[in-house]
This record gives structure tokens, C-alpha cells and sequence, in this order.
């Protein structure tokens, strides 16, 4: 959603200055292990999609074929793989035929804690590729009434792609800007994963877009998103707010923002286990490390 900003590239993950500068000044106790977080390669994560294949019959096939995994306690569906990388998963037939979804664990958190149930409105504004619209979709047993929103062409087909991979065949995908809904719509529960800066999910290797312009563009963006969500929101309905980024701008403030207008935070809390940072009450940042991207959500009602 966010093409058009301006960005910087920096190679090897070489974090920019001024963004080292933030991190010191908003975490200054964190500082040292979110950078450590920042500069490692994370290990591989997967959600098994409950549609095409249960997590029990994924595990004895990790067995048979000798390949060492480890269960997420708080999500049956989540998988972490230490020995292999990504293009080893990518070979397994259980993924060509969209019985499986590599997403990190921290992106599995906010459909999680937005809960979709069977009959539920839901409305995930900004979906492309599709990592959360399916996941809700499999949360619901296909039964929720999803409608998956995006505007960039090339996004929006990677999306449909997903969509149709993963059997989501019931959601309602509109090549189409969120902000141009009719305010006239009304959902019983949101998911706003917007766009953001994704500081959160640097790591080892990767190239590091960052700059104070870009941010201030991000927000500005951000702030029109919740807004727009809120009007969109029934009345006791719930709404979740994430990022994948650690900076307050675009967290903390974005919610303080919605709060003005109306919203109302419900208390949520981290799974065992999930590292987390200082976040305003009642909110979740997690800590960047080698199972987790750096990442922010906050529930909402109004």
C-alpha cells in the first residue's frame, strides 16, 4: 500500500543511524537486545492451514520424514523449524497444495487475539499477500464472512493467488482502497495490520528501509487507516491495530490517536513465552529475536 513513499536501502543489514538512535532513546534498557534481535537470522516459522491438513497429521509427517520441529504452545497451528530454511519448505508437497503457510509467529498474534468466529462480519483492511486473511479464514472454519481489502494491483493479485491456494474460498477480495468504503458498512470485528515502516522484522541479511520522511508518511497514513476503521466498526465490535514495527510513532501514538476519537483499548496479554517490550497498557510490543520479528498490537472496541 505504501509504493509510493520514499525510502532509503541500506545493504547488510547496516540499521541506519538515526533509527539506532530512536531504539537507544525509546528502549533505553532494551536497546543492546533489540539490536542483537535485529541482526540475527531468524529461524523458520509455519501456520499448518487447518482447512487442508490438521497440525497432528503435519507433525507425523515431520516425523517420518526425520525433519526436528517444535509446537507453539498457545497456537496448534504454529510450527517452528530449526534445521531447515525456507526453499526446503517450499519442496514439501503439503505446501504446493496450501496445506501450509510460512508466516512469522509474530504476525499469527493479532488474528489470534481478533478470534473470528462462524456468522461474524469481519474486514481485513489492508490484506495483501494474504498472510492473516487466511489465517482468520482458517480460525473461522471458513464460516466467518471475510472481506480482504487492497488497492495495488500486483499486491492484489499475489493476494487472490493466496487466497485460492489456501481454499479461502469465501472471502470477499476487493482491489480497492479501504479509505473508499462506504462509511455506510459496518463490521462486527477489524483487523488493521497497516503498512508500516517494519522495522520490527529486520534481520540478518536483509536490506533495511528507514527514513524520517518515510515514517512521518507512515503515520500520517496510519492515523487515516484507524480512523476510518473505527467508523467502520459496530458498536461494541472489536477491533485489532498492528505493525511490524517497534517505534512509538506508529504504535503507541497511532493508538493514543484512535483513543481521542472514541476508541476504547481492551487489555490484552502476551502468551507465555512471546518476548515482549515496554508498551502502553494493556498493548503487546514484541521483541525482536531469533523466533520473533519486532512487532505491535493493541485491541479496540467503541
Amino acid at each position: 500500500m505504501l509504493e509510493f513513499l520514499p525510502y532509503l536501502w541500506y545493504n547488510y543489514c547496516m540499521i541506519p543511524e538515526s533509527l539506532l538512535t530512536r531504539i537507544q532513546t525509546v528502549y533505553p534498557k532494551h536497546a543492546a537486545v533489540i539490536e542483537a534481535g535485529l541482526q540475527v537470522r531468524r529461524f523458520v516459522t509455519l501456520r499448518v492451514n487447518r482447512i487442508k491438513l490438521s497440525s497432528e497429521a503435519f507433525a507425523e509427517i515431520l516425523m517420518q520424514r526425520k525433519v526436528s520441529f517444535e509446537r507453539i504452545a498457545y497456537d496448534r497451528d504454529a510450527f517452528l523449524l530449526r534445521d531447515v530454511r525456507e526453499d526446503a519448505v517450499m519442496q514439501m508437497p503439503e505446501y504446493a497444495d496450501g496445506a501450509l503457510y510460512m508466516q512469522s509467529l509474530s504476525s499469527m498474534l493479532p488474528p489470534l487475539f481478533l478470534a473470528p468466529q462462524a456468522g461474524e462480519n469481519i474486514l481485513d483492511m489492508t490484506a495483501a499477500p494474504g498472510s492473516k486473511t487466511t489465517q482468520l479464514y482458517a480460525l473461522s472454519q471458513g464460516r466467518a464472512l471475510i472481506t480482504a481489502c487492497e488497492r495495488d494491483a500486483g499486491r492484489f493479485e499475489r493476494l487472490k493467488y493466496n487466497l485460492e491456494k489456501q481454499g479461502a474460498t469465501r472471502v470477499n477480495a476487493l482491489r480497492t482502497d479501504a479509505l473508499q468504503l462506504s462509511n455506510f458498512l459496518r463490521f462486527d470485528k477489524i483487523l488493521l495490520d497497516a503498512p508500516c515502516t517494519g522495522t520490527g522484522t529486520i534481520e540478518e541479511g536483509s536490506r533495511v528501509r528507514f527514513s524520517e520522511e518515510y515514517l512521518a508518511k507512515c503515520v500520517k497514513l496510519q492515523r487515516k487507516l484507524i480512523e476510518k476503521a473505527l467508523r467502520l466498526l459496530k458498536g461494541g465490535g472489536s477491533l485489532v491495530y498492528s505493525t511490524c514495527s517497534i517505534l512509538p510513532e506508529e504504535n503507541e501514538e497511532v493508538v493514543r490517536h484512535a483513543e481521542k476519537l472514541g476508541g476504547k483499548i481492551v487489555s490484552v496479554t502476551a502468551p507465555a513465552g512471546v518476548p515482549q517490550l515496554p508498551a502502553m497498557d494493556g498493548t503487546i510490543c514484541v521483541c525482536p529475536n531469533e523466533c520473533y520479528e519486532g512487532f505491535f498490537f493493541a485491541k479496540l472496541t467503541k
